[in-house]
């Protein structure tokens, strides 16, 4: 029927049992857009009138593209393979044009090797993304401030939402935040659990970072008394947290050892539950499969590693069966700070990761429901795979 979307296949396709996906899914957590808290916009707006930078505008822009479009560093062994077909292209196209009849004049071998691996370098740099780390010095702290402390505290409020909705008894008492910047995880954990946690331990390498964040707090000792702020993770084995968090850090990491090794050492400090949140892009969306198959397949063997969200299951991600893979994204809207250029409301896309060292109770904890796709065909391998 015109108009309609094709679902009559995908829906009667479902094993027997098994419900058809609705608004009132166990699987969808939705938030209604977000607003900082006033303490915290205030506080933003205080920082950056004391600190004023230059063309914000522009450079809030500029920065928050730069983030966005990031993707991971090449391995050197990626780069080895790349640079080794490259060299194969190349030296095809010195044959050819030396076979033609408009070859030209003839160099001896030295100086042909030393052109072939001109043109090498030349491709490699062309098609090779330089990864490049950020410095966060004073104003750099502060123009990422201005761009990202709003959408950052909506991802992951929305993530931590998740945690406290499905397990409204769990209630924390330490967290552990790697990457802590300006402190939003901080702000979005105290507004869901409250007093309940007694202890922030904030690790960042950026001292200015540091002094974001602590002067985003304010001068309520109660709370400051509470946060530690550091500069490595802790080094003992025996410090565990209830929560460890890893937002839009993991991508500042210069290698995949680094990334995993960030991993494997979060997860030895969780207790309960171990956040990890990166851009809603391809590149995010492979970062947090990389955690999710070191912490299955290499930490695991206790059994006690299971995915909490956002699918409920150990199987592998249905995204990466598409014929173009497509990211595992979310959306949350949010009021940004009150900028004369910023709309009144944006919308951050994030993909996310949450694991539980719980040994798993029986049953299906709802798998998220999967949005309808652009071409109209909806994809439920995801709230399928507990029950089947």
């Amino acid at each position: 029927m015109p108009g309609l979307r094709p679902l009559s296949r995908t829906l009667s396709s479902l094993p027997s049992g098994v419900k058809p996906p609705h608004r009132k899914h166990a699987g969808i957590s939705r938030l209604p857009t977000l607003r900082l808290p006033p303490a915290l916009s205030q506080a933003v707006q205080l920082y950056l009138a004391k600190h004023p930078i230059p063309r914000l505008r522009e450079s809030c822009r500029e920065l928050g593209n730069y983030l966005w479009s990031r993707k991971r560093p090449v391995e050197d062994r990626e780069l080895r393979v790349r640079a080794a077909e490259v060299e194969t292209r190349v030296r095809e196209r010195v044959s050819e044009r030396e076979r033609g009849p408009a070859s030209g004049k003839r160099f001896d071998e030295e100086t042909q090797e030393s052109a072939i691996k001109r043109e090498v370098l030349k491709e490699l740099r062309r098609c090779t993304y330089r990864w490049i780390p950020i410095s966060y010095e004073p104003q750099i702290s502060s123009i990422y401030l201005a761009t990202r402390v709003d959408g950052g505290y909506a991802a992951i409020t929305r993530v931590l939402h998740e945690i406290k909705k499905r397990v409204p008894e769990f209630q924390p008492r330490t967290l552990l935040d790697f990457g802590s910047g300006t402190g939003t995880v901080t702000w979005a954990s105290r507004l869901l659990w409250g007093d309940s946690l007694s202890e922030f331990v904030c690790v960042d390498s950026s001292p200015s970072m540091h002094k974001v964040a602590e002067f985003l707090q304010g001068e309520d000792q109660e709370i400051l008394r509470r946060i530690y702020f550091r500069h490595f993770l802790p080094v003992s084995p025996k410090v565990q947290f209830d929560v460890t968090v890893s937002a839009y850090s993991l991508s500042e990491l210069p290698s995949l050892a680094d990334r995993l090794r960030v991993v494997q050492t979060l997860w030895r400090k969780t207790q309960q539950f171990m956040v990890l949140v990166e851009n809603g892009t391809r590149e995010g969306h492979k970062i947090l499969l990389e955690a999710r198959n070191t912490v299955l397949n290499e930490l695991s063997e206790d059994k006690t590693a299971y995915i909490f969200a956002p699918c409920p299951h150990d199987l592998t991600c249905p995204k990466t069966a598409e014929k173009i893979p497509s990211p595992c994204n979310f959306q949350q809207s949010y009021h940004p700070l009150p900028f004369s250029w910023n709309r009144d409301v944006h919308t951050e896309c994030f993909s996310y990761l949450v694991i539980r060292r719980f040994p798993r109770e029986g049953g299906s904890e709802g798998g998220r429901r999967e949005g309808v796709r652009r071409r109209g065909t909806l994809n439920l391998l995801c709230s399928l795979s507990v029950s089947v």
